[in-house]
């Protein structure tokens, strides 16, 4: 693995590398894993707001002992109109290792790449409605520490699907390690175009009924140009997870939020703040994914 830009790109044995390094990670005293990226530095650009994942991406490359370059956008020279591609250039000669970046456009890390030296390592923290490959990465995780065979799961993605990169990158490592069984739900302009992206419900009953794993979605307002985004109360009511609706699955469910999440829309408190919800497991694993993918791609052989 040399960079990490499209979840497609890794096999199920770079898959299951990452998680092996992960559980070296956590098992490892704080002082031995400040040894592992002593005097490498990490650059975080993110042209998109987030909280979860830049946080995350910054306590990571810290506990691994990296130097961590935070570029704030708006008071960067991209605001006086410097192109990306200079942005990158510039940093790049300053010696960075590895550049961690979220954008609006698709594909903007395959582009990215094409100007970075080849031992400057790049990160795809999320880029449009494309690709989040560390959020599937850790969602995974995060399943199969509470479950054991991965394909034999039933697993239902709810809400705003066709606009989230989270579930095609989750859809997308669900299909390399071998599960057909995914189950989509939501509003018929929310849904993916692709009928290989997983099974299409035509309601709760039949999209949670034995399921394994729930993953909820907020609806992706920032990337819905259209009148399409529909009445939050009706959404509740006709897709939301509440305690009525979890009845439904498997008794041994767990429930999954990438966030930020919208309280009674998408997801009921009830449900966010209790068992089965793994919701900050999933936080909590992004910081040691994130360790895992950086220590892989900057690590000295």
């Amino acid at each position: 693995m040399n960079n990490l830009i499209d979840i497609k790109n890794l096999s199920k044995e770079d898959i299951v590398q990452l998680f092996l390094k992960a559980d070296e990670i956590k098992a490892n005293s704080k002082k031995k894993n400040r040894k592992i990226l002593r005097g490498k530095t990490v650059a975080n650009l993110f042209f998109e707001n987030s909280t979860r994942t830049l946080v995350s991406f910054e306590l990571a490359a810290k506990r691994l002992g990296a130097h961590v370059v935070n570029l704030n956008l708006a008071r960067s020279s991209t605001a006086k109109g410097e192109t990306l591609k200079d942005t990158i250039q510039t940093l790049q000669a300053m010696d960075i290792n590895a550049f961690v970046v979220r954008h609006s456009q698709n594909h903007i890390g395959k582009e990215i790449q094409q100007w970075l030296n080849p031992d400057i390592k790049i990160i795809n923290a999320g880029d449009g409605n494309n690709q989040h490959p560390t959020q599937a990465l850790l969602d995974t995780y995060t399943i199969l520490q509470h479950k054991m065979k991965i394909e034999d799961l039933k697993i239902a993605i709810i809400g705003d699907i066709k606009h989230s990169r989270v579930a095609n990158s989750l859809i997308d490592i669900l299909h390399i390690l071998d599960n057909q069984r995914i189950h989509l739900y939501g509003p018929k302009k929310l849904l993916p175009e692709h009928s290989d992206k997983g099974i299409i419900c035509q309601n709760m009953d039949e999209t949670l009924s034995n399921a394994d794993v729930i993953v909820m979605l907020r609806i992706q307002k920032e990337r819905i140009a259209d009148n399409s985004i529909p009445n939050l109360s009706d959404y509740h009511r006709d897709y939301g997870l509440n305690r009525k609706t979890l009845a439904i699955a498997n008794h041994a469910c767990i429930v999954m939020h990438p966030g930020p999440i919208n309280r009674e829309v998408e997801i009921s408190s009830e449900i966010a703040d209790n068992t089965p919800s793994v919701i900050l497991e999933q936080v909590a694993n992004g910081v040691l994914i994130r360790q895992a993918v950086l220590a892989t791609l900057l690590q000295k052989p």
